[in-house]
């Protein structure tokens, strides 16, 4: 789409606003809006001015004027504003260099698929990620000196079987038991309404949905996948999927959150990311005669995401709270394994189908809080560092990993269990991030700075209140 297609769509759909959008580093949507009156060619040419200082991530208070540079690519009307609005995703670009921003995650991801393709191992790249998470009821959370707390509460929430009703609201009962969300009707789901409009709202900004439904969890777990894309479309997407999901819970009165672990002794919330590297219009990663149907570029590109996994996690599960899901027992994928059909495995293979079209890997380690240009990206150079070194990625295991005698289990590696370990595993291994100057040292060096001092520090320092049972009577 030419920047006169998009101002055409604007006109076509009357719209009033245009909305301006684009990610910070950690990976929250920003925006800022300007009147229709304000749309013009030459704003796709020559960007809109922001204050880079006031964004996570970006530029200090003594350089701090950036540019947003519209993709007209991306135009599409708003579905839950009052006034018709119009959505352009941009990217950033330094006023001073007059190039495109090294700290913009777009801006990565897009020199990813060039690197891609400029490498000649493939043309694109396909990614499928099935995000999960909670509609909840009731959310309050604070901290400050002398207390720490947080409260969740759900009217499909197991812990509350026994409650008592109200004549204004009685108990009615269906409430999914713990791991047993996967996936009952209604009344037990009573979730179908909001995920149905959530689909339709992502089909009003153009993104196609193979599916919805009730996940594991209690208290309103959800799963909604979209059809794949290329790297940067399907990040675009992600961004779209968040904000529609969350919009939709708000006319619902409730409240989405895609935080990894919320709830204590029940499934967290993935990002399976469904992968495969496709040339001239064929599946590299299929080979009717390997194991799984997969190619030994496959089998090298699982190589590399094995390889690289402790340093690969800082980026696709980049919270604290991500590793209150990669814990033994709620289907999380801690293994450093591959396997045709296992879901203990962080990698698996999926073989619902054996056609060539459908080959690909699922890498189940990525969750819903990671910057989706950032762990998308950081997912294809760890793959392609593997296709060029060849490496191995061992035997597959296909077995219930959970289930091995502990001489068994010994021998097979996990991933790390903190989010300062993986930090720490970046910064020791990270350049084959940095091959064809897609992601920067200064992007990392940024990463791991803000990390530690915003998250890791910031979780450290704090009591905890589990930690008043067990130690105040000490």
């Amino acid at each position: 789409m030419s920047a006169r297609d998009a101002i055409k769509t604007a006109k076509d759909n009357g719209a009033r606003i245009v909305d301006l959008r684009f990610i910070d580093v950690p990976g929250l949507w920003q925006h800022f809006s300007i009147p229709i009156s304000e749309l013009s060619e030459d704003l796709f040419e020559e960007g809109i001015g922001f204050d880079g200082s006031s964004i996570r991530g970006y530029q200090s208070i003594h350089e701090s004027d950036m540019l947003l540079i519209p993709d007209p690519d991306t135009a599409v009307m708003d579905p839950f504003t009052a006034e018709p609005t119009m959505v352009l995703t941009c990217n950033v670009k330094d006023p001073i260099t007059a190039k495109m921003y090294s700290r913009d995650p777009r801006n990565i991801a897009q020199k990813a698929e060039a690197y891609l393709k400029k490498s000649g191992l493939a043309d694109v790249v396909y990614i499928g990620p099935e995000l999960e998470f909670f509609f909840l009821d009731d959310v309050r959370f604070d901290q400050s000196y002398n207390y720490g707390f947080y409260y969740l509460d759900s009217e499909a929430g197991f812990w509350n079987a026994g409650k008592e009703g109200t004549p204004e609201r009685p108990n009615l009962g269906y409430k999914p038991r713990y791991k047993q969300g996967y996936f009952p009707v209604p009344p037990m789901d009573k979730f179908q309404d909001i995920r149905t409009a959530t689909v339709l709202a992502l089909e009003k900004v153009g993104i196609q949905v193979e599916v919805h439904h009730h996940e594991v969890g209690t208290a309103g777990q959800t799963e909604i996948d979209m059809r794949f894309d290329t790297l940067t479309r399907m990040a675009d997407k992600v961004l779209w999927y968040k904000y529609c999901a969350k919009n939709t819970a708000k006319r619902f009165g409730k409240t989405a959150t895609f935080m990894p672990k919320p709830l204590f002794q029940d499934n967290g919330s993935g990002m399976h990311t469904h992968q495969s590297l496709w040339k001239g219009g064929k599946n590299l990663f299929y080979d009717k005669s390997g194991y799984a149907g997969i190619s030994k570029m496959c089998l090298h590109y699982i190589g590399g995401i094995l390889k690289h996994a402790p340093a690969l996690c800082a980026l696709i599960a980049p919270t604290t709270n991500s590793y209150r899901r990669l814990v033994p027992g709620y289907e999380a994928p801690i293994n450093l394994a591959y396997s045709q059909r296992n879901r203990s495995a962080c990698v698996r293979i999926p073989m619902y189908s054996q056609a060539e079209k459908a080959k690909r890997i699922e890498f189940r380690t990525p969750d819903p809080s990671a910057n989706p240009y950032l762990s998308f990206s950081a997912c294809l150079m760890a793959g392609l560092d593997g296709v060029r070194k060849k490496l191995d990625p061992g035997e597959p295991m296909d077995m219930d990993l959970y289930e091995l005698e502990p001489e068994q289990a010994a021998k097979i590696k996990q991933l790390p269990g903190s989010l300062d370990v993986v930090l720490d595993a970046l910064e020791a291994d990270h350049d084959w991030l940095l091959e064809g100057d897609v992601f920067t040292k200064d992007l990392i060096d940024t990463w791991i700075d803000y990390k530690r001092k915003n998250e890791v520090d910031a979780i450290r320092l704090r009591p905890h209140p589990w930690e008043f049972a067990l130690y105040f009577d000490i």
